[in-house]
């Protein structure tokens, strides 16, 4: 495993994190998302992340008894808050009273007496930016949070809580979780430059573009029984996007490369963001544990400029770079 500091940070984590938005919880029973969470400690993953609303809260309480045991030190777990966890007006958004009330929980679940960095899930237009970043200066200040970030923040969000950080003495952002892989590169124009600039890494969800870039989905065909493009329980709302049969047809251009490479198609996705100096972390979720060994591999990869641009032509204009699809909503949900 190779490791790689967060930000500017002086927080080193593994060039492949583990997640479990989509699984622990939900799609996979507990001794599978086990199974796997000891696959990603036995291949050297040190860095864990989730968040309070995955699967109703139940994502934080599998992952803490799952991590049980292991040296608390050698770890960097991370969640997030924003989404709703409860039935009330306040059960959301990054309020002072929620922030601090979703932290307490996510304690209790994860089985720890801190998180190594909390992170806003999304920005709260109905919250003073001052109040948010207020809370979790204070939680640092706690030693409840080591480090603080956000999660599909846009460009113009990320460079304000930076400034009132500055300005009132606040711990500043170190972190960004953005949406990123060959085919979805909003970050690109406008938050990666900013993050360059100001010490901000990215961790960055869905390298494989919820599976895509696997090659399993293949044009003309029937969707796999039991893929993520079957799941009722959010995954297949999230990779309507990609069914496109142009898309899925380049999609399989992809495995020259791969194979010139002695890759797999998820490693070589899953490379490709690591190739982005400003990526901190790939995040990778399973539901198996050779699917944790399959991806680890790609920790330490280089792809030549040559490879970059084979990529490039292949995908053509299938690839979604506008910045403005990074949203977050109006009025909490």
């Amino acid at each position: 495993m190779e490791f790689r500091n967060l930000g500017r940070s002086g927080l080193k984590i593994s060039e492949i994190a583990y997640g479990n938005w989509l699984t622990h919880g939900s799609q996979v029973e507990e001794d599978a998302a086990r199974a796997c969470v000891r696959a990603a400690l036995d291949e050297g993953v040190t860095t864990f992340d989730t968040a309070d609303v995955y699967a109703g809260t139940r994502a934080e309480t599998v992952l803490g008894r799952a991590l049980k045991g292991q040296r608390r030190e050698g770890l960097e777990i991370f969640t997030k808050v924003y989404w709703p966890t409860g039935p009330g007006v306040n059960d959301r958004g990054l309020s002072r009273k929620h922030v601090f009330e979703s932290i307490h929980g996510s304690l209790r679940r994860l089985g720890t007496d801190y998180v190594d960095l909390y992170q806003a899930h999304r920005f709260d237009y109905e919250t003073p930016l001052e109040e948010t970043l207020r809370a979790f200066d204070d939680l640092v200040r706690q030693g409840k949070v080591l480090y603080v970030g956000v999660s599909e923040w846009r460009a113009e969000e990320i460079e304000r809580a930076l400034k009132i950080a500055d300005e009132m003495g606040f711990d500043r952002i170190v972190s960004s979780q953005p949406q990123y892989s060959m085919l979805w590169r909003v970050i690109e124009e406008e938050v990666v430059p900013l993050c360059e600039r100001e010490g901000v890494g990215q961790i960055v969800w869905s390298p494989i573009a919820q599976g895509v870039l696997t090659g399993k989905y293949k044009p003309g065909q029937p969707l796999p029984e039991g893929s993520r493009a079957t799941d009722d329980k959010g995954g297949a709302d999230m990779i309507k996007r990609y069914l496109d049969d142009d898309l899925l047809t380049r999609v399989q251009n992809l495995r020259p490369v791969a194979d010139d490479l002695g890759l797999s198609m998820a490693q070589l996705a899953i490379a490709w963001t690591l190739q982005n100096p400003n990526v901190s972390a790939a995040i990778v979720g399973a539901s198996r544990p050779e699917q944790v060994a399959d991806n680890v591999k790609a920790a330490g990869v280089k792809l030549d400029a040559g490879v970059m641009e084979r990529i490039d032509e292949i995908l053509g204009g299938t690839v979604i770079r506008d910045p403005a699809k990074t949203v977050s909503p109006r009025r909490r949900p």
